[in-house]
């Protein structure tokens, strides 16, 4: 049978001691085997492990390579944001999604319920997430502005643009948004449209190059029943610059212009005083006329007969197609 030897060390003169403890039950040590000996520690170490059997048995089972549990070095998660995995019943292979995802953490919790919402404007260029039948992309705002126009009803009036405050000095105001496969007539509100000198007529003047070129002649508009010759639609009469006119307000309308045939505009404005009168007791509603040639019209400025506008803004709406 084998023998069981302890060998003191004769250099040595500490004594080593073996000190069994109070119990009254048998205990065995197993040596190592007949292989050799089979080392508990990889190297000495005073450093005690801390961890309880329950808690090392969880490695009981792990089939993940040293290289794999390495992907952890470095990880700074807290334990609390790693216990997020417990119970996760991903496998590999949904794990792997992740791989060269490159969204920060910030990015990521924009998709939390609870992310505050900012005012950030919307520009063209930007996008927005969207489910395209089960599978998410990314689509730009302009994408969004297409298909709303497809949904938007035959009559409805949709809005194109602003001259936003019109600077004191602006020689004339410009719109070139046309677009006939969307609209079929156009409605500009005019909001206190105010001449840099005093007694001015307001005109709409029309161009069949997107702008490049206006029809400015007199004769190249009628107005009053086509008996009166002009050099642009007629939109408001004789508005004063003192302080206590406002200018002109309210809406002037163009019909189908890009058809090709004499295009016609109405005026429904008035000029308004500070105290509440309006000017040539308000002779401008009504007023119709039409460009004295046949042609599709893709653009029109509101400019003064004479002098500059002061101030006052126009906004640009379209009649959707019916």
């Amino acid at each position: 049978m084998s023998k069981i030897a302890l060998t003191p060390n004769a250099s040595g003169n500490g004594v080593f001691t073996i000190t069994a403890p109070n119990s009254g039950t048998n205990r065995a040590i197993a040596l190592p085997d007949a292989a050799g000996t089979i080392a508990l520690l990889a190297a000495a170490s005073n450093t005690a492990i801390t961890a309880t059997p329950a808690e090392l048995n969880i490695l009981d089972g792990v089939t993940s390579t040293a290289a794999e549990l390495n992907i952890l070095d470095g990880v700074t998660s807290t334990a609390a944001e790693l216990n997020i995995l417990d119970g996760v019943t991903s496998t590999a292979a949904e794990l792997n999604i992740l791989d060269g995802v490159t969204s920060t953490a910030a990015e990521i919790n924009l998709i939390d319920g609870g992310t505050a919402r900012g005012t950030t404007a919307v520009a063209d260029g930007d996008g927005f997430l969207t489910n395209d039948g089960g599978t998410m992309r990314m689509t730009k705002v302009e994408t969004l502005a297409t298909y709303m126009g497809t949904k938007i009803t035959g009559g409805s009036m949709v809005f194109i643009a602003s001259s936003g405050a019109i600077s004191d000095g602006t020689a004339s105001v410009v719109f070139t948004a046309f677009d006939a496969s969307k609209f079929d007539h156009y409605v500009f509100m005019l909001q206190h449209v105010k001449p840099a000198t005093d007694a001015q007529s307001l005109a709409a003047q029309t161009s069949t190059n997107g702008g490049t070129n206006f029809a400015s002649t007199n004769g190249d508009y009628h107005y009053a029943g086509g008996l009166n010759d002009a050099i642009g639609l007629f939109v408001a009469d004789t508005l004063g610059n003192d302080t206590h006119e406002y200018g002109a307000s309210g809406k002037f309308e163009l019909f189908a212009p890009h058809a090709t045939a004499f295009t016609y505009g109405r005026s429904s404005v008035v000029g308004m005083t500070t105290n509440g009168g309006i000017i040539n007791n308000g002779i401008y509603a009504g007023l119709a006329g039409n460009r004295n040639e046949a042609a599709d019209v893709d653009a029109i400025r509101f400019l003064f007969v004479s002098g500059n506008i002061e101030a006052g803004e126009i906004v640009m709406y379209g009649i959707a197609n019916a």
